[in-house]
């Protein structure tokens, strides 16, 4: 109050248009202070009356710049009050001359009432002390020219953001920016080079000269020293080599909670002193929450150690489930152990096919290019090699498109899916045979994809797949070992003479055939150990090689349909599973009679509860749609029921 410098009314305000231009006052210290009108003012808080401090408040600063105010700065820099011209206050701690204030008031008879009010009052973040705003001399940059420069470089399209939401974003928090205060008081940054002696100021790279100069104590702003980085670290001022070679930059990955502190103002800082953008690219990556959708936080207990989940799952395990589980560009993502496991599973999976393939190579073997073995390839070869070129065509567009999140899945559906379960499996079949040739081409196939994969897999498992290429340079005498790293491998291509849809249309119908065997066979729990026959009738005669190996068949007939057999139909093929001698047939008919009996219960209590008016009339129409899902389910499951008991009879 000391410092008050003008008394500030709405000039929507009826009430005090009488008052306009006329002075008041000052208790205590006897000032006169003019009376002002500003839109800033809320008729209906308080009096609607409010006393204008512009050297202790940002709002009441900016009206005193609105208004040509004086600013009086009544407070030490270490909290203590001056230059009030009141013997009793001058030089008292700020909260003691608060208490000195009220009883001065109170015996001037200018103390109307006492009453609690809750307020936002700034405190430090280390030692908590309240902080009082305070007019202080501060270096700024002249932001306005800068700023322009940086709006027009997003709106032209040389810097672009992904997602593109945050453009919008950027450019309103670039708009009518004030000038940016880059000095701080702190002990620790870059000082500024900034000398005084008298009423001398010197400013330069290097302190002046002569005696009695005595530097400036403040330091830069961090967010200052941050915004030269894309050029400071690579030598500049100087016009080194790595400046030449590295400047700019490509991509820039941050979070987009410093977009204005850091990312704006290193694009400002960029075309100031090197006349061009750090980077063309900005991707904010995601927020990680729990699997809440929480933020993680100490204080809560929701936060998962990466340090621990490295020792107990790997820093690649941990990589690729943050990877994996991004739906969107920048989109929060949660974060479970669940998906921490699977990815951990995942890396098992990578290493143990590697190990396979490996075990297979043979340094004598020779050149194993896999266009050399082109006249020998199998149906199983062509579809894999389809679906890897597949794969990579999909992850490049993924990575280019900054979808990291569906990248990953490609991956995993591709090594895990059909690298892993099918064709490695089918393999075998040649691997553990006595055709040298045929065991060549699929070692060749298996060496080509696995190479390729780990080079897709670099950058989103960059540890795992390092360790594996070295281990295939030790091993194969065949690559070229000047290329020590799988860093310095080129990133796959994808080649449209290898994706053969014809194949992948085959493979895919056997693998039709092939489920349906093991659905079967899962179903009526014939163990895994025990083989069966089974019976085709329609469709393309699959492989029978491969539905052997992959479905545990002993023989396949054609054309005949067995008795008390279980059926099937998957890509056109009916199947049939002759289950005499495999189960206890009687049992079995038991068993599904049971069933039946339970689910006949159910539908008809179901359809009771559907015929009933009131139930219809009182439930939610969501819990009716639940029921009618419910029924439909359940009918299905009957038919089903009895089909197979129609079959076992």
């Amino acid at each position: 109050m000391l410092g008050d410098t003008a008394v500030a009314v709405n000039p929507k305000d009826e009430r005090y248009r009488h008052m306009w231009g006329k002075t008041i006052e000052l208790p205590l210290v006897g000032r006169h202070i003019p009376i002002i009108q500003d839109d800033f003012v809320d008729p209906a808080f308080g009096t609607g009356a409010v006393k204008v401090t512009p050297a202790h408040d940002p709002n009441d600063y900016e009206i005193g710049i609105r208004h040509n105010l004086t600013s009086i700065n009544i407070l030490t820099p270490d909290g203590h009050v001056t230059g009030t011209g009141i013997a009793e206050l001058d030089g008292l701690d700020r909260f003691k001359a608060r208490e000195k204030v009220v009883e001065m008031l109170e015996k001037a008879g200018a103390l109307e009432k006492i009453e609690d009010y809750e307020t936002s009052i700034g405190h430090c973040y280390r030692c908590k002390t309240v902080i009082e705003p305070y007019l202080s001399d501060q270096w700024f940059v002249k932001v306005g020219p800068l700023a322009k420069t940086a709006i027009e470089a997003v709106e032209k399209g040389e810097v672009k953001f992904v997602p593109e939401r945050w453009t919008k974003v950027y450019l309103q928090w670039m708009t009518n920016l004030r000038d940016w205060c880059i000095s701080r008081q702190l002990w620790w940054g870059h000082r500024i080079p900034a000398w005084y002696k008298n009423e001398e100021i010197y400013v330069g790279e290097e302190p002046p000269k002569g005696e009695g100069w005595v530097q400036d104590q403040d330091v830069f702003d961090t967010w200052f020293s941050s915004a030269l980085w894309p050029f400071s670290t690579l030598g500049w001022p100087d016009q080194t080599d790595d400046l030449k070679n590295y400047y700019p930059t490509d991509v820039l990955v941050t979070s987009y909670d410093i977009i204005f502190f850091w990312v704006a103002r290193m694009i400002m800082a960029g075309y100031h002193f090197m006349k061009k953008a750090p980077f063309h690219t900005v991707y904010f990556n995601a927020l990680v929450k729990d699997i809440h959708g929480k933020k993680m936080s100490k204080s809560w207990g929701n936060v998962i150690d990466p340090l621990d989940v490295i020792d107990r799952a790997g820093a690649d395990a941990l990589r690729f489930a943050f990877l994996s589980l991004i739906t969107g560009q920048g989109q929060d993502v949660k974060l479970s152990e669940d998906k921490i496991t699977e990815a951990r599973n995942f890396a098992n999976k990578i290493w143990n096919v590697s190990r396979f393939v490996m075990m297979g190579m043979d340094p004598d073997q020779g050149n194993r290019d896999v266009q050399s073995q082109v006249s020998n390839l199998e149906l199983a070869d062509r579809w894999i090699l389809s679906r890897y070129n597949q794969t990579v065509k999909k992850v490049t567009e993924n990575i280019d498109n900054y979808e990291f999140g569906e990248a990953a899945k490609a991956m995993y559906e591709f090594i895990w899916s059909e690298l892993c379960d099918w064709y490695v499996e089918i393999a075998k079949i040649r691997l553990y045979g006595s055709d040298q040739k045929a065991k060549e081409t699929v070692q060749s196939v298996l060496l080509t994809v696995l190479q390729g994969t780990l080079k897709l897999l670099h950058p989103f498992m960059p540890f795992m797949t390092e360790e594996i290429y070295q281990r295939m340079l030790s091993t194969d005498m065949t690559t070229d070992q000047r290329i020590k790293t799988i860093m310095l491998e080129e990133w796959p291509k994808a080649h449209s003479e290898d994706i053969d849809q014809k194949a992948e249309g085959e493979m895919g119908e056997l693998m039709e055939v092939v489920r349906a065997v093991r659905n079967i066979r899962a179903e009526f729990k014939v163990p895994h150990s025990k083989e069966i026959d089974i019976s085709l009738i329609g469709g393309q005669k699959p492989s029978e090689a491969y539905i052997k190996a992959l479905a545990k068949v002993a023989n396949i007939k054609y054309g005949e349909k067995p008795a008390q057999s279980a059926t099937a139909i998957a890509a056109g093929i009916e199947i049939y599973v002759p289950l005499t001698g495999m189960i206890d047939l009687s049992q079995e008919i038991e068993r599904l009679n049971k069933e039946k009996e339970k689910i006949a219960m159910e539908l008809e209590r179901i359809g009771a509860r559907l015929k009933d008016e009131v139930f219809l009339t009182r439930a939610n129409p969501a819990s009716v749609e639940k029921e009618k899902e419910r029924q439909a389910d359940l009918s299905g499951k009957m038919k089903m029921i009895e089909d197979r008991i129609r079959g076992l009879n």
